[in-house]
C-alpha cells in the first residue's frame, strides 16, 4: 500500500531532510518513529532534499508498506515524533505513485527582515547590515526569472545533473510598507541545489548595487557560472508548497503564517 504522508518541519535542528552519516535529518527522525510504530524498518521517500536549517511549511513524502493501516498513523505518528516534526494528513494512494517523481511543481518562500529581532532569527534571514536597498530592480529581477529555461548560473554543483533546466512558473518579490521585511517565492516543476538560495544571493547584491539589473539579466542569458558566489542563509527558506497532477492540497495556517503579514509587491 502507498501512502502519501503530508507534513510540516521546523528545520533548525537537522543537517536537512536527507539521511546524513554522522548529523540527524529529518528522513531518519520518521523511519526511526515508524520503525516504532511498526516494528519494523519503513524507509520514507520524500518529495526532495532541503538544505541543514531549511524549514518546510509543506512537504509530501510516501511509505510503501506490505498491508493497510488498520489504526490511526497521524496520531501514532505526531506522538512518537519530536515538536518540530507534524504529520498534517495520511492519504491512502494507488499503487506506483511517488512522492518524489510524480510531483510537477513546487513552490519555495524566503523571507528576509533587516533588523534584530529574537522572535524572527529562527525563522527569517537577518540582514541588518543592509541599507537603502534597491526595491525596485531586485522586484524586476525576480520578475524575469520565468522567462529562462537554463538555470545553470544558479546551481551550487551543476555538474551533478543530466541538465539544469528548469521550467519557473511564477517568481516574486513582496516588501513590507517600511522596506524593513521581504519575502521571496518562486514556483517550478524542479529546483536545483541551493537554486533558490543562490538566487537570493544575487537579489541582495542587485539591492546593495552591487551588481546591476542589467548584468544580472546577462548572467542568465548567457548562463555564466560566477564562481565564490555566497549562499543566502538557510534559516529564511521554507518548502511551502508541492503539487501533483493529481493531488493539490492547500498548505496549513503554520508556524511561517505570521512571516507574511504585511507583505505585499
Amino acid at each position: 500500500m502507498i501512502y502519501f504522508l503530508h507534513i510540516g518541519f521546523d528545520g533548525s535542528n537537522y543537517h536537512g531532510w536527507q539521511w546524513q552519516p554522522r548529523a540527524t535529518s529529518v528522513q531518519e527522525t520518521i523511519e526511526k518513529a515508524l520503525h516504532k510504530i511498526f516494528k519494523a524498518p519503513v524507509t520514507v521517500y520524500g518529495c526532495g532534499r532541503t538544505d541543514s536549517g531549511v524549514h518546510a511549511s509543506q512537504y509530501m513524502m510516501h511509505i510503501d508498506i506490505e498491508h493497510n493501516v488498520d489504526f490511526d498513523l497521524k496520531f501514532r505518528l505526531n506522538k512518537n515524533l519530536p515538536e518540530d516534526i507534524t504529520v498534517y494528513e495520511v492519504l491512502e494512494m494507488e499503487e506506483g505513485r511517488h512522492s518524489r517523481y510524480d510531483a510537477n511543481s513546487r513552490t519555495y518562500d524566503y523571507f528576509i527582515h533587516l533588523y534584530e529581532d529574537p522572535v524572527l532569527h529562527k525563522y527569517s534571514s537577518c540582514y541588518n547590515r543592509l541599507r537603502d536597498l534597491d526595491y525596485e530592480s531586485m522586484q524586476k529581477a525576480a520578475a524575469i526569472l520565468p522567462l529562462y529555461s537554463d538555470f545553470k548560473p544558479v546551481c551550487k554543483r551543476p555538474d551533478d545533473y543530466k541538465h539544469t533546466h528548469c521550467k519557473v512558473t511564477d517568481a516574486r518579490l513582496y516588501v513590507s510598507h517600511d522596506g524593513q521585511r521581504m519575502r521571496f517565492t518562486i514556483t517550478a516543476d524542479r529546483f536545483l541545489r541551493s537554486m533558490v538560495r543562490l538566487l537570493v544571493a544575487y537579489l541582495l547584491k542587485i539591492g546593495t548595487r552591487k551588481l546591476s539589473f542589467e548584468e544580472f539579466e546577462n548572467i542568465l542569458k548567457n548562463t555564466i557560472v560566477v564562481p565564490n558566489m555566497i549562499l543566502a542563509m538557510p534559516n529564511g527558506l521554507y518548502l511551502s508548497k508541492v503539487e501533483y497532477p493529481y493531488l493539490k492540497i492547500e498548505p496549513k495556517e503554520d508556524f511561517s503564517s505570521f512571516l507574511k503579514v504585511g507583505l505585499s509587491d
